[in-house]
């Protein structure tokens, strides 16, 4: 950051930081109002920062990895530090595709851990973050998506966001997918062995297209 930038950032700091102050001093709609504003103004100062972004990303990377590794309270003690520090990140750069990914997937790893059913806030939480992620780049979180419908026995849109994700080559391997315990409840369905049978079918004309291209054609005699 320049000298130039932080100086700004400083004074925007300092400002808001009095119009905090003058909230505290305030009452009603008047004090609301106010302390909206020393919030936007308190995202401003942090948006924008990417080194400090990338290592609360990176932080939170490792505190998911970690509670990976774990059990109990201290899992879940792991998992909601990654979700926080995946939202900081998100704050500072809402662009963040990984934040918002990796975010998703600590909430559905700390609704496993508790056991939560489908339908609970955590994996709707998970759902909104993959949703992000997608709207920052189309169809990069779809299959986790497809996953959430699978729990949720929700199969019409289970399918829809398989096939966005092959469409935009994010799926996994064949084995992961027939492998991934959140899909298990529609892995034995007609749509569901139809759609991995499309995949078969489409892995084997790419193959016959890479031997056809790397066939050398044989000259006529002469």
């Amino acid at each position: 950051m320049s000298l130039i930038a932080s100086f700004t950032k400083k004074s925007k700091l300092n400002a808001t930081i009095k119009q905090t102050a003058q909230a505290r001093k305030s009452e009603g709609s008047t004090a609301d109002g106010l302390y909206k504003a020393a919030y936007k103004g308190y995202a401003e100062v942090l948006l924008d920062d990417p080194l400090r972004a990338e290592a609360l990303y990176n932080w939170g990377f490792a505190l998911l990895h970690q509670a990976k590794t774990k059990t109990g309270d201290e899992a879940a003690r792991l998992y909601q530090d990654a979700i926080a520090k995946f939202s900081f990140c998100m704050l500072i750069n809402p662009d963040y595709l990984g934040a918002a990914i990796n975010g998703g997937v600590a909430y559905m790893d700390l609704a496993r851990l508790k056991g939560a059913k489908p339908d609970d806030e955590l994996y709707e939480l998970a759902k909104k973050q993959f949703e992000k992620a997608n709207a920052i780049q189309a169809e990069t979180a779809s299959y986790n998506l497809a996953c959430i419908y699978g729990l949720r026995g929700d199969n019409d849109a289970c399918l829809k966001a398989l096939k966005n994700a092959r469409d935009k080559v994010t799926l996994p391997e064949a084995d992961d997918i027939l492998n991934d315990p959140d899909l298990v409840t529609v892995k034995k369905q007609k749509w569901f062995v139809e759609f991995m049978e499309s995949l078969d079918k489409i892995t084997e004309a790419d193959t016959k297209e890479v031997v056809a291209e790397n066939t050398p054609v044989k000259e006529d005699a002469r």
